[in-house]
C-alpha cells in the first residue's frame, strides 16, 4: 500500500507503480487508467486556474458520480483549492447556506440532471453572492496548459484544511466538518486493510461520490491500485447488471444496495456476482437476517463499518470475523481509534453496558467550520459525541443499539427503535421498516412501525406484526401501538432512513 500523505502525492506514486492499470469504468463502458487520470487532472487543473481558481479558494461542487468528477477532485487538489463536495439532493436552501458559510469562490454544477435545473439554482444563489462564480460542467471540465501550473512543494505539504463536508440538516442547518488530506488518508488506509483491498479488486462506487465515503474510496484506489465501477445514480434494475458485467469483487455499500442485489439474484438462476468476495456496508443499520441471507445467496460476507461525516469509519469488520459477529456488530475500532461509552446518566459504561459512543481518531475532523458548534460536539476530554448508542462485546466488536435521540420513551420505558426494527425485518412480508416515536398525550410517545411491503408479498396486518414480535420475545411494553404501510421507506443517498420526515408525516 502506498504511503503518500496527500491526494496528489498518492496520485504521483500510483502512476509510477501502475500507470496503465484501470482506475475506473462507468455504466456506459467508458474507462480511465491511472496514467490517463494524472494527465487529465493536470489539464483540468490548468483550465480551472485559467477560470480564476486559486490556491486556498473554496470550490463547492455538486456533480453526479462521473469519471469527470474524479478528475475534478484531483485537479482542485493540484491547484491547492479547498473542496466542498455537495450531495446532489441538496437544493437552494441548503446550497445557499453552505456556499455562503464556506465562502465559496466557485460553484461547479451540471446544467440539468435527473430533471432538476442545477444551473438555474446555482445562478440564483450567485445573484445574492457576487463573490461566487458558477461553472457548468456536463461530463467535461475546462482545459488548459499544465505548464501554467506552479510547482508543488517538494515535501508534499498542503494547507491543513482541504475538505469541507456538510452533514445533512434535519431540524437545523447543515454542519460543515473540516477535514484534511491526512484524515482521509487515515480512514482509507484502515478501511483497505480491513477489507484486504488489492489492485485486483473492482469496487462498486455507486453511491454519491460527493459523500465522504466516495472521496475515501478515491484515496483507497490510489493507495492500493484497485479499480472502481461507477454509476451516476441509484438505478435498482441497472446496478446489478453493470456490476455483474464488470466482475465486481467488492459490492457495497449498505443495506439499501444489498436489498437490490438480493432481489436481482432471486430473479436469476445463475450467480450474478461470480467474483464477489465481500459486501462492504455502512451508513445505515443492517438487519441480522440480511447478513445471513447474503452469505447464503452469494457465499460472501457483509463487512460493515460505523462512522460519521465528522469521523468516518471508526470501526469496521474484517474477513476473520465470524458470521455471528458480522450479523450483529460493526466490527472493531480502526487503527488509532479510541472509544469510550457513556451512559445517559453521564457515567462511563461498564463492560457490555450500553452507552453513547464517543471517539478520538486520526480520521476525526478538525472541528466544525462554525466553531461555536464544537463545545457541544466534544466532551471535556476531547472525545467527539457521536449521538449513537452502543455496547462493546467481549471480542471488542462495537454493536450499535440506536441513537440517543432515537430512544422512544413510552410511559417512562426506554424503547430502542433499532431493536424493534431488527425483529420486524425477520417478518417475511416486511421489505423495509422504520420505527419512530410519535408524540402522545397519555404515554409521552407511542411506538409506530412504518413498513414497506416485501416485493411480491401481501401487506402485513397489525395483528400479524404484533404476533410476530411476541413470538420473537419482545416485551409487551415495546410493542408498536401504531402501524403504517408505505410504498417506500425514505432514505438519504447514504442509506439512512429519514425519520424526521416520517415523524412529520404521521404525527397528529
Amino acid at each position: 500500500m502506498l504511503q503518500g500523505q496527500t491526494l496528489w502525492e498518492l496520485l504521483r506514486q500510483r502512476v509510477q507503480e501502475t500507470p496503465d492499470a484501470l482506475m475506473a469504468v462507468d455504466e456506459d463502458g467508458r474507462t480511465i487508467t491511472f496514467g490517463e487520470y494524472l494527465t487529465e487532472s493536470e489539464t483540468a487543473a490548468a483550465g480551472l486556474l485559467a477560470q480564476g481558481v486559486k490556491p486556498g479558494d473554496v470550490v463547492s461542487w455538486q456533480l453526479p458520480t462521473w469519471i469527470e468528477s474524479l478528475v475534478l477532485v484531483s485537479a482542485l487538489s493540484r491547484i491547492g483549492a479547498i473542496q466542498n463536495p455537495l450531495l446532489p439532493i441538496y437544493r437552494e436552501r441548503e446550497v445557499g447556506f453552505i456556499t455562503e458559510q464556506a465562502g465559496a469562490r466557485m460553484m461547479i454544477v451540471p446544467s440539468t440532471w435527473k430533471g432538476f435545473d442545477f444551473e438555474a439554482m446555482a445562478s440564483s444563489i450567485a445573484e445574492t453572492n457576487s463573490d461566487m462564480a458558477v461553472l457548468v460542467a456536463d461530463r467535461t471540465l475546462p482545459q488548459g496548459d499544465p505548464d501554467t501550473l506552479a510547482d508543488l512543494p517538494s515535501d508534499g505539504s498542503a494547507p491543513e484544511v482541504r475538505w469541507l463536508f456538510y452533514t445533512s440538516g434535519t431540524t437545523a442547518d447543515p454542519k460543515g466538518a473540516q477535514h484534511t488530506d491526512a484524515s482521509i488518508v487515515a480512514v482509507a488506509k484502515g478501511m483497505s486493510e480491513r477489507l484486504g483491498v488489492t489492485q485486483n479488486d473492482r469496487n462498486a462506487l455507486i453511491f454519491p461520490f460527493t459523500h465522504i465515503g466516495g472521496i475515501t474510496w478515491l484515496f483507497a484506489s490510489l493507495q492500493t491500485g484497485c479499480s472502481n465501477i461507477l454509476m451516476e445514480g441509484f438505478h435498482p434494475e441497472e446496478i446489478p447488471m453493470v456490476l455483474s458485467r464488470e466482475n465486481v469483487t467488492l459490492a457495497g455499500s449498505g443495506t439499501v444496495f444489498h436489498q437490490v442485489y438480493l432481489a436481482y439474484q432471486h430473479k436469476h438462476a445463475d450467480p450474478v456476482f461470480g467474483d464477489v468476495r465481500a459486501f462492504p456496508g455502512g451508513g445505515a443499520p443492517k438487519p441480522p437476517a440480511m447478513v445471513a441471507e447474503m452469505r447464503e445467496v452469494f457465499d460472501a460476507p457483509i463487512l460493515s463499518g460505523y462512522g460519521l461525516t465528522e469521523a468516518p469509519i471508526l470501526t469496521m469488520a474484517d474477513l476473520s470475523d465470524t458470521d455471528a459477529e458480522l450479523a450483529v456488530s460493526e466490527g472493531k475500532p480502526m487503527p488509532g481509534v479510541e472509544l469510550k461509552l457513556v451512559t445517559l446518566d453521564g457515567v462511563v459504561s461498564g463492560p457490555g453496558e450500553e452507552g453513547e459512543i464517543r471517539a478520538k481518531a486520526p480520521q476525526m475532523m478538525l472541528g466544525y467550520l462554525d466553531s461555536s458548534l464544537d463545545a457541544d460536539a466534544f466532551d471535556e476530554e476531547g472525545f467527539f459525541r457521536t449521538g449513537d448508542l452502543g455496547r462493546i462485546d467481549d471480542n471488542g466488536n462495537v454493536i450499535i443499539t440506536g441513537r440517543v435521540k432515537d430512544v422512544i420513551i413510552r410511559k417512562g420505558e426506554n424503547v430502542s427503535a433499532k431493536e424493534v426494527e431488527d425483529l420486524l425485518y425477520t417478518h417475511p412480508q416486511v421489505g423495509d421498516v422504520a420505527v419512530i416515536g410519535i408524540p402522545d398525550p397519555s404515554s409521552g410517545e407511542r411506538v409506530c412501525a412504518v413498513i414497506q411491503t416485501a416485493e411480491g408479498a401481501e401487506p402485513v396486518t397489525f395483528d400479524s406484526m404484533i404476533e410476530h414480535l411476541k413470538s420473537e420475545g419482545l416485551m409487551t411494553q415495546k410493542l408498536p401501538e401504531q402501524m403504517e404501510i408505505i410504498d417506500v421507506v425514505p432514505r438519504n443517498p447514504a442509506g439512512k432512513i429519514l425519520k424526521h420526515v416520517l415523524r412529520d408525516q404521521y404525527s397528529d
